[in-house]
């Protein structure tokens, strides 16, 4: 049974600081990303070959592979999501803190991709947990990952923080799709 937590709360400086003071707390957030990868597929090879050398997605102030959800600001969920990973891809969203962030990296976990009409695919990560930017490919190249990093710290650059924005967020998760019990000994399936 899911128990309703208290709306997070931003700090009073957040809540009041004048619009300069925002705009360098939005730099430091939008420069210091701790990424939790959720590589289901043959995407998430390519999410580990964007944060190699070549591509060094380190160097826009990405952090890749977060100890755990409790210490990551964004979450790349690359592959096929399956009903039955579908509640894992949500416990760990809920355990992330706010202000979170989530990419969907590929054509599987935009809608499911070539694997959409198969019974026991979810059409696209945003049906779980909200998605802030869909970067598409089957798979995509590394650089379009680079691409939606670079999409969402704009995104994060423009973004007012408040307990009323993170408070509208928390709103928009809860109205994707919920998870329901298995009934009967079934599979867990989105509702």
């Amino acid at each position: 049974m899911p128990v309703d937590l208290p709306a997070p709360r931003v700090g009073a400086l957040a809540e009041a600081a004048p619009r300069p003071l925002r705009l360098v707390l939005n730099w430091g957030r939008r420069y210091s990303l701790w990424v939790f990868n959720f590589g289901l597929a043959c995407c998430a090879i390519e999410f580990i070959a964007a944060s190699m050398a070549r591509h060094d997605f380190i160097r826009l102030g990405v952090i890749p592979f977060a100890p755990g959800p409790r210490q990551a600001d964004l979450m790349v969920v690359s592959g096929t999501v399956t009903d039955k990973m579908a509640p894992a891809i949500r416990r760990l969203y809920d355990q992330m803190p706010e202000p979170k962030y989530v990419i969907s990296f590929g054509a599987c976990s935009n809608s499911g991709g070539p694997y959409w009409d198969s019974y026991c695919v979810t059409k696209g990560v945003d049906q779980l947990i909200p998605a802030d930017v869909y970067v598409p490919g089957c798979p995509p190249r590394p650089e379009a990952l680079l691409h939606g990093i670079l999409m969402l710290q704009q995104k994060i650059a423009d973004e007012e923080l408040t307990g009323a924005s993170i408070a509208r967020r928390r709103t928009a998760a809860s109205l994707t799709r919920g998870l329901v019990a298995p009934d009967a000994g079934g599979p867990v399936r989105p509702a």
